[in-house]
């Protein structure tokens, strides 16, 4: 670890700080090194960082979160299912294979914290087995080089701006290390049903956490959807060396129990409005571009 602490070091900065620096690098990192990124060397950084993280205790904390969480997602393969797969030798759990996406990555060839949350990012996709080519990723901080680095490593690159407005239609891990909190909140409203919430598992803030820093009545009026999933969500705080506070601080794997969703009134569900965000002049998150 010598020889990334002096990184750590040098990148060591407030908590706050730490999160915007995310949306800062794109003005400076994106378009002067855009073709400047060696594939080879990069590759290798974020291998040896999976290397050095693998290693880590807070590592098997995290990895055992995840297989707890992945085996109380609320779904099941129907009988018929069950029965074709058992019929072609194959093992009925398989049924229930993870897919992942992952939006606000940063810039991961210049950014030692971004790396670091890659990494872990591949980390994970090992213990859930997930095959590479079914994490997709996307971040409008992604240079060509990288997004070359990314599918060198197996993985698939977006190429349209979802605002993370994704329905999930099968289990899905997403991975949202240090996003704005409207990212989260268009993610809920995209799958706010009893059907679809609980096929999600999320890393990323804790959504008590973003409560506590935020005036309650902007963040019920700004962020409703994140606002009404707090009482009902399940969050498992992850442990963060302090060394490594920038990287993985204020995180939580976070399942949404169909048991406590039905705790809310069926009103809860009808006809959800898409978040508009009139209120919100630092929206944290990069819009899609409109035809002007």
């Amino acid at each position: 670890m010598s020889g990334t602490q002096e990184e750590w070091q040098v990148a060591g900065r407030r908590k706050g700080a730490a999160r915007r620096s995310k949306a800062l690098q794109v003005s400076v990192t994106s378009t002067s090194c855009q073709d400047q990124v060696d594939i080879g060397k990069t590759v290798k950084r974020i291998r040896d960082a999976v290397s050095e993280l693998r290693c880590e205790e807070f590592w098997q904390q995290w990895k055992e979160q995840l297989l707890v969480a992945g085996s109380a997602l609320f779904w099941k393969p129907s009988e018929s299912m069950v029965t074709e797969q058992q019929d072609k030798g194959k093992d009925s759990s398989q049924c229930q294979q993870l897919e992942c996406v992952c939006y606000g990555l940063g810039s991961f060839s210049s950014c030692v914290s971004a790396r670091y949350q890659l990494a872990m990012l591949l980390l994970l996709l090992d213990a859930r087995r997930i095959p590479l080519k079914d994490c997709s990723l996307y971040d409008p901080a992604f240079s060509s080089g990288e997004r070359d680095v990314l599918k060198e490593l197996g993985l698939t690159v977006l190429t349209e701006n979802e605002e993370g407005k994704r329905r999930t239609a099968k289990p899905t891990l997403f991975y949202l290390m240090h996003c704005g909190k409207a990212l989260y909140n268009n993610l809920l409203w995209k799958n706010w049903s009893t059907q679809c919430l609980p096929l999600m598992i999320i890393i990323g803030n804790s959504f008590s956490g973003m409560q506590d820093r935020t005036i309650e009545r902007e963040f019920k009026r700004d962020y409703s959807y994140i606002s009404q999933a707090v009482s009902v969500c399940e969050e498992r705080s992850l442990p963060c060396p302090s060394r490594l506070i920038d990287v993985f601080s204020d995180t939580a794997v976070i399942t949404f129990p169909t048991s406590s969703l039905n705790r809310l009134p069926q009103s809860t569900w009808a006809e959800p409005p898409e978040p508009q965000y009139q209120h919100c002049p630092d929206l944290e998150i990069t819009l899609k571009e409109t035809p002007s």
